[in-house]
Formats: structure tokens, sequence, C-alpha cells
């Protein structure tokens, strides 16, 4: 009989594991979703990360989102393929770009700003890893309007929803407060 050993968790472990869950759930809907043109998707899992970032700081947000690139990976039996690729180089620069983003002066930059901030360098990585790798073709470039259009119409939406439920949470929290 072989005696199994557990490893220590912390609150924060199963904090993160319940976050990536949920934001590896939405990926997985979305998934299934029809998309109206290859590539364009509203990256619903994007919201938690967001969300994450607010509540719980860059680290665990970028333990959320890349736990979900790669497990969404593998339960979809896309692991090491093109679109792990494109979606690991998303995320990797979207987090670049919130972690420095998030610095920026919270008066003008909330939520939403943040949210296009990270959509328009999710995009860039994916095309950046199109352009090396899968079509190194300078045509490419004519894609540039549409996805930088859908890049600003998701991130949009994706930071209203999350500017939407921190509200919701402060104002919780303020209830049970008192």
């Amino acid at each position: 009989m072989v005696k199994l050993k557990q490893l220590p968790t912390s609150t924060d472990d199963h904090r993160i594991a319940k976050l990536a869950a949920f934001a590896i759930a939405l990926h997985m809907l979305e998934a299934v979703l029809p998309s109206p043109l290859p590539g364009v998707k509203p990256g619903l899992a994007n919201i938690v990360t967001l969300y994450v970032l607010y509540q719980y700081g860059f680290a665990t947000a970028a333990w959320v989102s890349i736990l979900r690139v790669f497990a969404s990976s593998l339960l979809l039996g896309q692991f090491l393929s093109p679109s792990f690729a494109l979606s690991l180089a998303g995320a990797c620069l979207s987090l670049a770009v919130l972690s420095l983003a998030m610095h920026l002066p919270k008066k003008y930059f909330g939520p939403v700003s943040l949210s296009v901030l990270a959509a328009f360098a999710h995009i860039a990585g994916q095309l950046l890893v199109v352009r090396l790798w899968l079509i190194p073709h300078a045509g490419l470039a004519y894609l540039l309007p549409v996805f930088a259009l859908a890049a600003l119409i998701f991130g949009a939406i994706n930071g209203w929803i999350t500017a939407d439920l921190i509200r919701h949470k402060k104002a919780k929290e303020s209830v049970h407060a008192k």
C-alpha cells in the first residue's frame, strides 16, 4: 500500500485554486460559444483576473491567470499547441501591462481602462506570436483594426463588469461592517 504525503496548503492557496477554477469555467464556457471571427472572443476569464488584481493583488492575479491558461489548455486538449502558445503569450503580455498600469493614478485609471489596456496587450501578444511563428507575413497588419476594435469593445465591457463586481463587494462589506 502506497502512503501519500499531503502537501501543506495555505488559505491563499485555496483562494487561488477557487478563483482559478472560476476563471477556467468561464474560459471553458467561452470555448463552446460561437465566434464571429476566428480569434475574437470576449475574454470572460479576464474579468476574474482583473477582479483578483483589485481584491488580492498582482501576485494572486498572475497565479490565477497562468493557472487558467495551463489548465484550460489541458482540458481542451490544446496543451503545447499553437492555441496554447497564443493564450500564454496574450496572458503574459496582459499581466505585464497590468503590473505597470496598476501604478497609474487611480483617479484616472480604474477597472475599465485597465481592462482595455489588458485587452490590447492580450491581442498584441497573440498577434506577435502569429507574426513571428505561425503567419510570418506583413499582410497580418490588415487584421489589426478588427482585433483592436474587438479588444476595445470587450475590454470595456469586461472592465464595466469588473467595476460593478467590485462596487457590489464594497457595498456588501459596508453593510456587514455596520
